[in-house]
C-alpha cells in the first residue's frame, strides 16, 4: 500500500512503522498537480490494482451559497471535486487495465437526494465530484476501470463530529467490502459503505 498525506499525519505513520514491509507514505498536496505528477514519477514501474482519491473541507457550514465568501467557493470545490480527479487522471497509467479507480463522494452529492438542501456549498461540491467521476470513467473506457464514488457513512472524525452514527471501523470495513465486491465489475457507479447504489 502507498498512502499519501497533505501534513503532518502521525497516526499514518503509526501504521507505517508496524507495517514497514506493506506500507509506504508519500507526501502529496491533492491541489498541486505537479505535486501529483512528481507522485506518479517516483511510482513509475510500479502497478496498483485499486486508486482511491479521498481528498475533502468542509466550509460554509449552515450557509447558503449567497452567504459564503468566494474564496472559501474556490477552496473547496478544488479540493473537493476538481483536485481529486485531475490527480487521478495524473496517476491513472499506474492502475492495471480492469483496476479500481474509487473517488470519496459523500451521499449529501447526490442530486437525486437532495430533499432539505441543508450544506448547501459542500453537497454542491461532492456533486460537481460525482459529475467529474462519471466523465472521468467515459474518458477512460478503454482502460476497463471499475470507477466508484463512494459514500463512507457519516462517520465520527473530525469531519463528522462526534455525535456522528458510524464509527471509523464500522465505514472502513464497509468500503474495503464494497470495493472487493465491486472488483472488475466495469463500468461506475455510486455506492456507499454497505455497496447499496445510490442516486446520482
Amino acid at each position: 500500500v502507498v498512502a499519501t498525506r497533505r501534513g503532518d499525519a502521525p497516526e499514518l505513520e503509526a501504521l507505517r512503522a508496524r507495517f514497514p514491509d506493506r506500507l509506504t507514505v508519500e507526501g502529496l498536496d491533492i491541489v498541486d498537480p505537479a505535486q501529483a505528477a512528481a507522485l506518479a514519477a517516483r511510482l513509475n514501474g510500479r502497478r496498483f490494482d485499486l486508486l482511491l482519491a479521498n481528498a475533502g473541507i468542509m466550509l460554509g457550514r449552515g450557509m447558503t451559497v449567497g452567504q459564503v465568501p468566494d474564496a472559501d467557493i474556490q477552496q473547496i470545490v478544488m479540493t473537493n471535486a476538481i483536485a481529486p480527479v485531475r490527480a487521478a487522471d495524473i496517476l491513472a497509467p499506474l492502475v492495471v487495465p480492469g483496476g479500481t479507480v474509487a473517488f470519496m463522494s459523500s451521499i449529501l452529492g447526490s442530486i437525486g437526494g437532495n430533499e432539505d438542501g441543508r450544506m448547501e456549498l459542500y453537497r454542491a461540491s461532492k456533486a460537481t465530484l460525482n459529475s467529474l467521476i462519471r466523465s472521468f470513467a467515459a474518458r477512460h473506457a478503454e482502460e476497463r476501470f471499475t470507477v466508484l464514488a463512494l459514500h463512507p457513512g457519516v462517520v465520527r472524525t473530525a469531519m463528522g463530529g462526534p455525535t456522528a452514527p458510524l464509527d471509523i471501523d464500522t465505514s472502513v470495513r464497509g468500503l474495503a467490502d464494497t470495493l472487493a465486491a465491486r472488483a472488475g465489475s466495469g463500468g461506475s457507479a455510486f455506492v456507499d459503505y454497505r455497496n447499496a447504489v445510490l442516486p446520482w
